[in-house]
């Protein structure tokens, strides 16, 4: 019996600060995640292994310049 997950390697962690949901409130200056979970993603991160966020999503603010060029 071959299982995929038992040969896969583990993700690195992610970085909070370089996503594309992580805010900046400029009123209070306090620092988010915009990202809207529902009810089972919401348990599921605050009782798991937050090292891997599974909605982290880079924030690349030169991509369109490289596709311009």
């Amino acid at each position: 019996m071959t299982d995929k997950k038992k040969n896969k390697k583990p993700l690195p962690p992610t970085n909070c600060e370089m996503c594309v949901y992580f805010d900046t409130d400029e009123e209070t200056g306090e620092e988010m995640c915009t990202v809207n979970l529902d009810e089972d993603e919401m348990v599921s991160f605050m009782t798991g292994d937050n090292s891997r966020c599974p909605h982290f999503y880079l924030h690349d603010e030169y991509k369109t310049v490289r596709r311009q060029n």
